[in-house]
């Protein structure tokens, strides 16, 4: 509307992320320079957090315009998926698989491996980068983490950029992804900008946009936009294209301190959820302070006075009164020894077929591993796990949890009426002991190993290819196996010896969707 008044090709102050307009700011810059840094020296994974509308998105799109030409790109910019939904959005971003959209979890990490180590063979690199990454469950997070393990003996053969808020520096730091977060080595946190870069900002967006000189804001109008904006980018193109409206509705050519104010009040009227830093707001923030520490003194000189009478009304209170369950979700759930495991030999045998026993007869056993909480959610198969206190600090003596079914948001428990329950990942995660146990159709109890050839080896492999370890399904135990097998076992604690013995397949088996 205002465009052409002011001598302008287009609006400078849209809010969507052109690269175009991306102003480098110092912070923008070094953040840049941060992923620049991360994908040309291929360190694997890379995090940018910072607040809402700092301007991730446009970075991002600016970065796909500077990588080299060498280097192939995937932008994922919706993280409410599932894991297969993302390896067949990542090939899909690379230009790679079959496009139909039916493409099983092994087909997609077949494609996407073949292509990374083609792209490589040919010296050049790749680029996955996943924006609104703070939103993405445990369950993707740890596909992505997995999805490093495609790598030479050298070299990462695809860099992996996580874009978020920052929530998505809290999500790193729980304890059950501290595997993810071990792997990243380069981070940045990008801040708003400086008082000083405010004219900078308008002046290049309005230079991009086509400006000539035919618009001018004040001194006091750039003052009053970082008072109102706090350097956040989306909000000074908010109120930035607010007040051209209203100066081209003036018939001016100069944007003043009195236009933004104006500007300020239309977008958010004249209540003070306006996000100005003014004395005002100081005053006001004072004096209620003030009141409530006043209300508190006078509240405490009371409850003082009258102690003796508090005091016999709080006790003829605990008489009559039982005491509450420190954690009563809890004590709904806790199972013994015996019933935890009657309930894990009732879940395998209602669905066989699906828990791995293929026939009626069989040997069947109770594995055991000692599991990070992490990796809870990569279970496919009903476990039990023991619990601890609720704060996490001491086991409680033969009491356990039985999960069901995991969930993308936590999982189905069984309580002690064998009623399924919905528990959050919260919950697993604070009660988690770590002692995990399952059942497991032994059939053939031989460990394989190298040189081994059989159909047996082959389901080996495949399950590993399917948790996104690098290996072709020949049926041979090589050399490769043994290794993959090695990292298999480092992962998820234990004995890292190549060797797939009855634990290592019990922990393929529990891992499997077949």
């Amino acid at each position: 509307m205002y465009t052409s008044f002011f001598g302008l090709k287009e609006n400078p102050f849209n809010l969507t992320p052109d690269p175009r307009y991306l102003y480098l700011s110092r912070y923008h810059r070094e953040a840049l320079d941060h992923l620049l840094y991360g994908i040309n020296e291929r360190k694997g994974f890379i995090a940018i957090t910072g607040g809402v509308g700092t301007g991730k998105t446009t970075l991002c799109r600016a970065l796909l315009n500077r990588v080299v030409q060498t280097t192939k790109s995937a932008l994922i910019f919706s993280s409410f998926i599932s894991d297969l939904e993302l390896l067949r959005a990542i090939n899909q971003e690379f230009g790679i698989g079959k496009g139909s959209g039916e493409e099983t979890k092994k087909e997609c990490l077949d494609t996407l491996n073949s292509f990374l180590l083609e792209t490589f063979r040919k010296g050049g690199n790749a680029l996955l980068l996943i924006d609104e990454a703070q939103n993405l469950t445990h369950n993707l997070l740890e596909q992505i983490r997995m999805l490093s393990n495609l790598e030479t003996e050298k070299e990462k053969l695809i860099q992996i950029v996580l874009v978020g808020q920052s929530e998505l520096k809290t999500l790193l730091a729980s304890p059950s992804l501290r595997q993810l977060n071990d792997r990243i080595t380069v981070r940045y946190n990008l801040r708003p900008l400086d008082s000083n870069d405010i004219r900078g900002y308008v002046e290049h967006r309005l230079a991009i946009a086509g400006g000539a000189g035919a618009v001018r804001f004040t001194e006091g109008a750039f003052n009053k936009i970082f008072v109102y904006s706090e350097g956040n980018p989306r909000r000074i193109n908010a109120v930035c294209d607010r007040a051209l409206l209203i100066a081209y509705s003036g018939e001016k050519h100069a944007v003043t301190k009195s236009i933004i104010t104006k500007a300020i009040g239309d977008l958010y009227g004249e209540s003070e959820i306006a996000p100005v830093r003014g004395k005002k707001t100081f005053r006001k923030s004072l004096f209620i302070v003030l009141f409530i520490l006043m209300f508190i003194a006078v509240v405490g000189l009371a409850a003082w006075n009258f102690r003796g009478h508090i005091s016999g009304f709080l006790s003829d209170s605990a008489v009559t009164s039982e005491p509450e369950s420190p954690n009563p979700v809890a004590d709904a759930l806790i199972l013994d020894r015996k019933a935890s495991l009657a309930g894990l030999l009732e879940l395998f045998f209602s669905d066989p077929k699906r828990n791995g026993q293929s026939g009626d007869h069989g040997n069947i056993r109770v594995a055991s591993v000692h599991m990070a909480p992490e990796y809870f959610p990569m279970l496919k198969k009903p476990f039990r796990v023991n619990i601890t206190a609720p704060q996490g600090d001491a086991l409680i003596r033969d009491r356990y949890l039985l999960i069901q079914e995991v969930k993308p948001d936590g999982a189905l428990a069984v309580d002690p009426e064998g009623k399924l329950r919905p528990v959050s990942r919260e919950f697993i995660l604070e009660h988690w002991g770590g002692q995990v146990s399952w059942v497991y159709p032994d059939g053939n109890s031989i460990p394989l190993k190298m040189g081994m050839s059989s159909p047996r080896v082959r389901a080996i492999q495949e399950g590993l290819i399917q948790l996104g370890y690098l290996m072709k399904p020949t049926g041979n135990y090589d050399g490769q196996t043994v290794e993959e097998v090695k990292r298999f076992q480092e992962d998820f604690g234990l004995t890292a010896d190549g060797v797939c013995g009855p634990q290592t397949m019990a922990l393929l088996n529990q891992m499997s969707d077949k």
